[in-house]
């Protein structure tokens, strides 16, 4: 199973910080935020990164990351998203490198606490299709929200104004190699981007989506507001010496 981070995107939400650099170079407390993905996918037995970038500082993650021998790897590979074309474009550039394998995608900013390796194994074990982990949080609005009914998910809605759950859409995403057929047939949304939501939901139509409620804190870095969270709670963790 491959391991995909997309770390692209200009974050404007993030100025003037982002003014400068790339937002997932950003320190969230002692170390860049691209790190914790890449520790995240190590942690869970994933060996095999590609990590998708764009933007004027693209060079940067060669320089800070080199071959990822920081990590335990003997190599990490790269590729160039041009322009914002939304997550799913990004994704679709992993084709080459996913070798109709199973691929497991995590977005560049997301933090977590505990391990996700009992996740991946689940989903090597699954005969198809698509698994994602969930959030229970209390801002609904700011994510996409799953309608979850039993063991099985509904639906998906991108920044709902009145949310059917408060089950929130990490960005972690688990897919067979199917997905990359569905990011063909995409078509651009009202902010003209690709959305990964319709990725999902097109999983979900077919009944081939699964799902997990995620162990432990979760932390997107997209906002002031959301970096300084992410900061404050690796700090709690170093003290504890638990990372």
């Amino acid at each position: 199973m491959k391991g995909i981070i997309l770390a692209g995107g200009l974050g404007k939400r993030l100025e003037p910080l982002t003014r400068i650099t790339n937002k997932h170079l950003l320190p969230v407390y002692d170390r860049p935020i691209i790190y914790y993905p890449i520790q995240t996918l190590v942690d869970a037995g994933i060996k095999d990164i590609l990590i998708v970038t764009g933007g004027n500082h693209a060079g940067e993650f060669l320089r800070l990351l080199g071959n990822g021998e920081e990590f335990g790897l003997k190599h990490i590979n790269y590729t160039y998203q041009k322009g914002e074309g939304g997550i799913a474009e990004a994704l679709g550039l992993a084709k080459h490198f996913s070798d109709n394998d199973k691929i497991i995608v995590i977005l560049g900013d997301n933090i977590i606490e505990k391990s996700i390796r009992k996740y991946v194994d689940d989903f090597i074990k699954q005969p198809k299709g698509a698994k994602i982990l969930l959030k229970e949080v209390d801002d609904p609005k700011r994510f996409g929200v799953a309608e979850v009914k039993g063991n099985k998910i509904l639906s998906i809605v991108e920044k709902p104004k009145n949310p059917k759950s408060k089950y929130a859409v990490t960005g972690i995403y688990m897919f067979d190699a199917r997905v990359f057929d569905i990011i063909k047939t995409l078509k651009p949304s009202d902010r003209g981007e690709l959305e990964i939501t319709d990725v999902n939901n097109d999983y979900i139509s077919r009944g081939e989506m699964t799902f997990d409620v995620l162990d432990g804190w979760w932390s997107d870095c997209g906002t002031h507001e959301s970096l300084l969270n992410a900061s404050n709670l690796i700090k709690q963790l170093r003290v504890v010496g638990q990372v």
